[in-house]
């Protein structure tokens, strides 16, 4: 428990949170969120479940409780150029699969579009995205999905000062998402 208090400092700063906001989003005050991180003040579930939702994690991560046999893999966040990147997938050579959570405070509000091989399929679950391509430039919402060449020169970020949450697909040239809204008709 006593690492509690670094990582709530740590998860909140990686995103961008300042402790006036967790206080408003929690109503938790800011002197008690204050001393939680410094380690003056014990949690509580009462206090750990309000951060814990607010903070987009499991209590468990929160105070870093032991895994328990579980024998499933358990990928971990990787974060660049303002986005943490939850790999769902492991299979080299195939679509990869990651959630991302852009954080307006990291990322540049001034898009820097670049382009690469591949192709992308997004998928806005929460938040507002700003997804620069070629020369448009879109303001996406939750439901709402893209999919593009990524030799396209091409950037995306927050289209306001929301964190934004996105599934990702990508895969290597000439690979992309196939959707299919019905069931294909069957040939004899």
């Amino acid at each position: 428990m006593a690492a509690v208090g670094p990582r709530l400092r740590g998860l909140r700063t990686h995103r961008g949170i300042t402790l006036t906001d967790l206080a408003a989003a929690t109503g938790i005050s800011i002197s008690t969120l204050s001393r939680l991180e410094s380690g003056q003040r014990r949690p509580t579930l009462e206090l750990l479940l309000p951060l814990a939702r607010e903070l987009r994690v499991a209590v468990d991560e929160l105070i870093g409780a032991p895994q328990t046999g579980d024998p499933r893999l358990h990928l971990k966040p990787v974060t660049r150029n303002g986005m943490t990147l939850l790999p769902l997938t492991r299979r080299a050579g195939s679509i990869q699969a990651y959630k991302l959570i852009i954080s307006p405070r990291q990322r540049p509000r001034e898009p820097e579009p670049s382009s690469h091989e591949g192709y992308e399929w997004l998928y806005v679950l929460d938040g507002r995205l700003r997804l620069v391509l070629g020369d448009n430039d879109l303001t996406m919402g939750p439901g709402e999905a893209a999919e593009f060449d990524t030799r396209t020169p091409h950037w995306f970020g927050n289209a306001d000062e929301h964190p934004v949450e996105v599934l990702t697909l990508f895969g290597r040239q000439g690979e992309r998402a196939h959707l299919r809204a019905v069931p294909a008709a069957r040939t004899s």
